[in-house]
């Protein structure tokens, strides 16, 4: 049980935790009797009981809450930060509200079902289970379910910063003008009222060093619609990817004394994308270096903890990326205070997109899913407007318009977007041709030429047309593809299996994007999709296997050191690729280093080999005859790397290990 004590300020806000004291039990088991204590975050998808497969079902949260007698004259919420996908709350058996959707927070207010003085039952009834009438209906990301992120008791006066519009604070920023020399625009605040007509809000900025730099206090009408005050101030300081200087805005309610308060952090900067200066944050160009980013990992599943997040964005860092793509949904309000303190640029989808499996349908032409994506477009907005990192709102991902024409829908979305948040560009990723591409200010093209047929310099000839027709468009660009760690080369296989998706492939084809993509003017933005591999119950493995990284974040691929090669300017690169495959089969080899730290001399046993450049940051060897346990070792500048590989089979006699030969004519005895 749950004790909550009045010790607040009569009127004033308190915010209390309620992750501690759950019970679950799924909803096939009936009864509760054998229900497991449970802290949130949690989902049942790592719950022992779920072992031995993936579970899209609908799991019960049980938890007693004890409301102070005191509190009778206030007004009460539970806020939810994250419940994948849908959640019904109770309290007492009475039904208090429904929410739908994983990808955002919800609240509900509480205040007429408790019992004041009593101990209050709280039930949450939460399903994965896929629908037709909640996005996303197509993905092979898992949908991990339960109450996944925290959930708090928000105690409020009864005029209060309501915390019930679309899941947000109830304060939202909206920049009109920013420049070096003064930012002006207007605060968005809404308001909850049981008492009265009318009531005072105040609103104050302070700058990064807690200096104030305006305030107004104005007389509000509690009439159900937002209170707009504006503001303006000289000499900011810009919030920027180097300098990520972040302003506290605070709404306060009360005449004599406050009664209300709620104060958020946001930055001020200009974001403008152009097809010829690509995107620019406060007039200044900035080349965006990104990667995808989903939402698990093989400790947590999706329930991931602030220490997961920090671990994260470390490897982010250290790769020298500067954006991150939350993709199909947002990550939590913490993750992107970090991103807003760190200077990392974030692309925010909308989960609404196509797994690439022929079965699935994405768009369904009805009001109930269409709304649903609206409602959830509307949540994301207000919930991460604030966030100076989040710099352009996603509105589809590899969307496959077949049946039904989507691109009204996309309109609709683009439009409320726009509406909400004009300060943003929307964008969209891409894999089809077709009007779908000229809905949003700004496209990604997600290309694979040369992953399952033709050659990878394909993408150099697309790269030219896309030049020669198309520069016109606001273009990024975005690549990757599934490598294990483990899974033989694949020059040893004859035919490619679903199931059989080497390291060596994958490295191949970043190589290749890298020399022919990396620095182009043409695109605003270059994407790796992506940093770690991810939970897909749906693949081979239970993994989609295109991270840089592996899923429990053990172990760093080759394709890692590449882009960190390439993108670190501050702590340099040096890796001698296809580290992970020591075993060699034939006594020939050539090797491949990735360096930043200049030329690298390449020894091989006791022999110096010569490596000519390749592209930026890779260097080729000579092919060089080798047999038996052999040390390769790099050496540039203070940076050393080295590998021990094994040519041939050591449980082979050695009559039976032949060096492979181009096969020459037939002749016949």
């Amino acid at each position: 049980m749950l004790f909550v004590f009045a010790a607040c300020a009569a009127g004033a806000r308190e915010v209390y935790p309620l992750n501690e004291g759950w019970r679950f039990f799924f909803k096939s088991e009936n009864t509760s009797d054998n229900a497991r204590h449970v802290t949130l975050p949690h989902t049942w998808n790592t719950d022992p009981r779920s072992a031995g497969g993936w579970l899209e079902t609908t799991g019960n949260y049980q938890n007693d809450i004890y409301i102070p007698g005191e509190w009778a004259s206030r007004r009460l919420f539970v806020k939810f930060y994250g419940a994948q996908s849908v959640a019904d709350l109770f309290v007492n058996g009475r039904h208090a509200g429904t929410h739908r959707g994983g990808a955002a927070a919800f609240a509900f207010e509480i205040t007429d079902y408790v019992r004041f003085g009593e101990d209050n039952a709280l039930l949450v009834v939460v399903s994965n289970g896929v629908r037709d009438d909640v996005l996303p209906t197509s993905t092979d990301m898992n949908l991990y379910g339960g109450i996944y992120r925290d959930v708090e008791l928000v105690v409020t006066g009864r005029t209060a910063v309501s915390p019930l519009y679309l899941g947000s604070d109830g304060v939202l920023v909206h920049p009109q003008a920013v420049d070096s020399l003064s930012v002006s625009g207007e605060a968005e605040i809404h308001l909850v009222s049981k008492e009265g007509n009318a009531c005072m809000v105040t609103l104050d900025i302070a700058a990064p060093d807690g200096r104030p730099v305006f305030s107004k206090r104005q007389r509000a009408r509690l009439d159900g619609k937002p209170v707009v005050v504006p503001f303006a101030f000289g000499e900011p300081e810009l919030w920027s990817p180097e300098s990520p200087s972040l302003y506290t805005v605070t709404a306060s309610i009360g005449e004599d004394s406050i009664t209300d308060r709620v104060s958020v952090r946001t930055g001020f900067r200009s974001i403008v994308a152009t097809p010829s200066g690509g995107l620019r944050i406060n007039g200044r160009r900035i080349p965006v270096r990104g990667v995808t980013l989903y939402h698990d990992n093989a400790s947590s599943g999706g329930a991931l903890t602030p220490e997961d997040g920090e671990a994260d964005l470390a490897v982010l860092r250290d790769l020298g990326a500067n954006a991150l793509r939350s993709a199909v949904m947002p990550h939590s309000q913490r993750f992107y205070d970090r991103c807003d303190e760190r200077g990392i640029l974030v692309w925010v989808d909308t989960p609404l997109q196509s797994a690439p499996f022929l079965g699935d349908i994405a768009y369904y032409a009805t009001p109930q899913f269409e709304e649903n994506g609206l409602e959830q477009l509307r949540e994301i907005v207000a919930q991460n407007i604030n966030h100076p990192s989040v710099a352009m709102w996603g509105i589809f991902s590899c969307l496959r318009p077949r049946g039904d024409d989507v691109v009204p829908y996309l309109r609709r979305l683009v439009g409320t977007a726009r509406a909400m948040d004009p300060s943003r560009p929307t964008v969209a990723c891409s894999d089809q041709n077709g009007n779908i591409n000229f809905v949003s200010d700004l496209i990604v093209w997600r290309q694979n030429v040369g992953w399952r047929k033709g050659s990878t310099d394909d993408v150099a000839v697309w790269r030219d047309q896309m030049r020669k027709n198309w520069s016109h468009l606001r273009s990024g660009v975005a690549y990757g593809g599934s490598g294990f760690i483990g899974h033989k080369s694949y020059t040893a296989q004859a035919e490619p299996r679903s199931n059989w998706m080497p390291e060596e492939k994958q490295t191949r084809f970043h190589e290749e994007y890298a020399r022919n993509l990396q620095g182009d003017s043409l695109f605003w933005g270059v994407w790796i999709d992506n940093l770690f591999d991810y939970g897909s119950a749906r693949r081979p493995y239970g993994v989609n296997g295109s991270g840089l990284v592996t899923l429990d974040r053990r172990d760093r691929k080759d394709a890692y050191y590449l882009y960190r090669a390439l993108w670190n300017a501050e702590s340099p690169t040096l890796y001698i690729a296809d580290k992970h495959r020591r075993l060699r089969d034939v006594p020939r080899q050539a090797f491949r280093i990735y360096s930043s730290a200049g030329v690298p001399v390449l020894t091989v046993g006791a022999d110096t080999v010569a490596v000519t450049e390749y592209a930026a940051c890779q260097y080729r060897s000579d092919s060089v005859d080798v047999s038996g346990l052999v040390e390769v070792k790099a050496v540039a500048g203070p940076l050393c790397d080295s590998v021990s590989i094994l040519v041939g089979n050591v449980l082979k006699p050695k009559r039976l290990q032949v060096p492979l030969r181009k096969a020459g004519p037939r002749t016949t005895s």
